[in-house]
């Protein structure tokens, strides 16, 4: 990782980039097609389900991939219906799909297990720190907590 005007900047080798593109079948690219979608979206998860174990290279592929699958629910789905769900859904689904536990955020979102399970259960609301947090932990946007 570089700083570059405060930001991390993942450094990546091309080749081992390139090895990675041909590895899950996928090039990069606007997605038009719901088919399209469906396979940045597949590829996208099981890059989430490494958490920890990404390389920088799938760091910087998953990374990209959530831009291109943003930009075409955008264009493509009313995201007002996901403007409803509870922030404790989305967590739930997240963690379901990336095969987190509950204790797995402790630390990261706070030391607390009893208050971590609160806030997965929807018992106590997710604060602007801790969305920041889950944010950086799953790679989306904090707003998605809020």
């Amino acid at each position: 990782m570089i700083e570059n005007n405060g930001k991390m900047t993942s450094t990546i080798n091309r080749e081992n980039y390139l090895k990675l593109l041909d590895e899950v079948q996928l090039i990069p690219k606007v997605i038009e097609t719901e088919t399209e979608y469906e396979q940045n979206l597949g590829v996208a998860e099981r890059l989430i389900a490494k958490k920890k174990n990404r390389t920088p290279e799938e760091t910087v592929l998953l990374r990209l991939l959530v831009k291109l699958i943003e930009d075409y629910e955008e264009n493509n789905y009313n995201l007002q219906e996901w403007r409803d769900i509870p922030p404790h859904e989305i967590l739930q689904h997240l963690l379901e799909v990336s095969h987190t536990r509950q204790a797995d955020l402790v630390g990261i979102i706070s030391p607390s297990k009893g208050l971590i399970s609160a806030i997965v259960n929807g018992k106590r609301s997710i604060s602007k720190e801790q969305a920041k947090k889950l944010g950086e932990y799953f790679k989306i946007s904090p707003s998605a907590f809020i």
